[in-house]
């Protein structure tokens, strides 16, 4: 892959649980729609998803309000 200086980096973390189809789909959208509306190279749109389980997550009051109790 040949990336220019204009490369975009997208680092997303989020809840375990969703399909490579999903995933997949999602990579699609971002990239088309960042070419389509701002005139990215779709080839420099780089996309890193954090997958984490749900119990890693704290909103607050340091209580983890996803885990199981």
């Amino acid at each position: 892959m040949k990336r220019t200086k204009d490369c975009v980096f997208i680092q997303i973390t989020l809840n375990a649980g969703r399909s490579v189809e999903q995933k997949k789909q999602f990579y699609a959208e971002v990239a088309g729609s960042l070419h389509r509306r701002l005139g990215v190279r779709m080839e420099d749109v780089f996309i890193n998803l954090v997958e984490v389980p749900k119990e890693n997550w704290s909103f607050g009051n340091g209580d983890a309000q996803y885990a199981a109790p």
